[in-house]
């Protein structure tokens, strides 16, 4: 694998040498799976190398290898001046890769927090007895954790101190900065986290059902969206010559063409790419899988995109720029794509949301003569009561409803 790296059959003999020798191939493999650049990997190698010959000085043996040892090496290299450049994740990637492997053992236990070990039971009971979603937990375990590190810092939780004013406060105080429908996440994931509380016997008093609502009434606002011309304006934003502009073509065509989800984005695999049906399988909510038809622009442009796609072993569609080359790990990262392309076109929406292009495929049907119940077969809407409020936004339709205003014309 080293060939992949370095042409002098000389240079790949001398970075073999040492107790790390037998492994070093191995390693470059699993850099190199990574999707590090050449020059990166290089250095990572060479870091490696630099371990292997002080081991060998040291006359210590690949199975004394942990994080103490590496930390001793480092300083060693430090106090001699030479650069650290890469060196501590390179051999961080190291000690991962031998254990990975099975070379090594695994790394040592840490202690555990209070506060972790609060969280870590949440976590199994938002699983086991709850049955929740993978997304729906790590949003649940955010806000537990915001709320309770805002409570009790690093101190140890004290838990049976919890009061409603504790809670509301936190609610008040989030509900400064979030958007209402966030702040109603809030509000069901601190209910979660009372019942938790109360099951386990950490609060005397069950607080779930004290936990305040959110005034956020589902028809008392128009959806939220962009016109064609800005949605073309938002996709011509994107450098289709390099690799992050075609991608972020593609991410953007498939909110705005398909309407999906930005965590449905986020999730997409190969394998739910059907070529020859023109066809794609979209993981939804609720572990649903729709499967959906590709428009043309749409595998034009993920055609595009997959054909510079770096070579990696993910099978995510969508992967991050730098490496280790991987998929996204939450919506972030989407919305991050609509904010970046909305400041290029100069658009300046209330809210740069992936709902936006969504909510704009909503309105370009309803336009077009479709009905709500095709336009929530399209969004992949559970309950027709959810595509309703895209009527609102049909004026000449409502035009005809209106009654004559008794006061005369205006």
């Amino acid at each position: 694998m080293l060939d992949q790296f370095y042409v002098f059959p000389s240079t790949r003999e001398r970075l073999r040498l040492g107790p790390l020798g037998p492994h070093i191939d191995g390693f470059a493999r699993h850099i190199s799976e990574r999707g590090h650049p050449r020059s990166t990997a290089r250095h990572k190698i060479r870091s490696v190398a630099a371990l292997s010959s002080w081991l060998e000085i040291k006359q210590r043996g690949v199975e004394d290898l942990d994080e103490q040892l590496v930390s001793e090496f480092l300083r060693y290299r430090r106090h001699r001046g030479f650069s650290q450049y890469e060196a501590p994740q390179a051999l961080r990637d190291l000690l991962s890769h031998l254990r990975h492997v099975g070379v090594i053992g695994c790394a040592p236990a840490r202690e555990e927090s209070p506060l972790h070990v609060v969280e870590q039971g949440f976590t199994e009971y938002l699983i086991q007895e709850r049955g929740l979603a993978k997304p729906t937990i790590v949003s649940y375990l955010s806000i537990a954790h915001a709320f309770l590190f805002e409570c009790f810092g690093r101190k140890p939780p004290a838990l049976n101190d919890l009061t409603l004013k504790d809670i509301t406060g936190f609610i008040i105080r989030q509900g400064n900065r979030l958007s209402l429908r966030r702040v109603q996440l809030v509000t069901t994931a601190l209910r979660s986290l009372c019942c938790f509380l109360y099951q386990r016997g950490e609060i005397p008093t069950d607080l779930a059902s004290s936990v305040p609502t959110v005034a956020n009434w589902r028809m008392a606002e128009l959806p939220k969206f962009l016109e064609s011309e800005e949605i073309e304006r938002l996709l011509g934003s994107c450098n289709r010559s390099s690799f992050t502009g075609r991608r972020d073509y593609a991410v953007l065509l498939l909110l705005a063409r398909l309407g999906l989800r930005a965590g449905e984005v986020v999730h997409m695999q190969l394998d739910d790419l059907d070529w020859e049906r023109g066809e794609l399988t979209v993981r939804g909510k609720s572990f649903r899988h729709d499967r959906l038809p590709i428009p043309k622009d749409v595998g034009k442009a993920l055609a595009a995109y997959l054909c510079h796609r770096p070579r990696c072993s993910s099978r995510r569609v969508f992967l991050r720029i730098y490496a280790p080359r991987q998929g996204f790990s939450t919506s972030v990262a989407i919305g991050d794509i609509v904010r970046r392309a909305s400041i290029r076109a100069g658009l300046h929406p209330a809210r740069k949301r992936t709902h936006l292009l969504r909510h704009a495929l909503a309105v370009r049907m309803l336009r077009g003569g479709a009905s709500l119940a095709e336009i929530g077969e399209i969004l992949r809407h559970e309950l027709p009561s959810t595509t309703e409020i895209y009527a609102k936004v049909d004026v000449a339709a409502l035009r005809a409803l209106a009654l004559p205003w008794q006061g005369g014309e205006l």
